[in-house]
């Protein structure tokens, strides 16, 4: 009798307050991996900080409703500079962490360094060498636009690039 083959579903993240970029795609028990849906949730920036949370989470909701993923991969935060920035990216990551955590249960995260080490194999990647590499994994015709779109596909490849998946019980 041929094995059955099983299907993984993964939501990743790509964390911000203006725009949340998702990505998400099926991996099989033959390691096999293709996209299902992929874009951004927007946020009025005319509204209020505890609006646009309010935004994200209703959108988050919805996305792991429809697509009902067994794990979510999201990007870890690294900033340098401007720390305003910073703190209402780490409120939006926060949102985004309590809802992977509270309607999935499967998280799992990801530094931009361990990003582009599993997508190019290279930790200095640049951003369109990275791009590149998700379109020909995905075998897209073109670069998921915009930019928050393919980084939240590649936060997903990461996940099912770096783990065994047959392991977890989930294949």
């Amino acid at each position: 009798m041929p094995k059955r083959v099983l299907f993984l579903i993964i939501l990743g993240f790509d964390p911000g307050y203006a725009i949340v970029g998702y990505g998400i795609i099926e991996k099989d028990s033959k390691q096999r991996i293709r996209p299902i849906d992929y874009g951004v949730i927007n946020t009025p920036k005319d509204e209020s900080m505890a609006v646009r949370l309010s935004i994200i989470y209703d959108q988050i909701n919805i996305l792991i409703d429809k697509f009902k993923p067994d794990a979510i991969a999201i990007e870890e935060l690294f900033f340098n500079t401007n720390t305003k920035t910073a703190i209402n990216v780490a409120q939006a990551r926060g949102v985004i962490v309590l809802c992977s955590n509270k309607f999935c249960g499967n998280l799992y995260e990801y530094t931009p360094l361990q990003i582009k080490q599993a997508i190019t194999g290279n930790g200095r990647a640049e951003k369109h060498q990275i791009q590149y590499m998700v379109r020909m994994m995905l075998g897209l015709k073109a670069i998921p636009k915009p930019d928050d779109a393919a980084d939240a596909l590649a936060v997903a490849l990461t996940h099912a690039q770096t783990n065994d998946l047959t392991n977890q019980n989930m294949l």
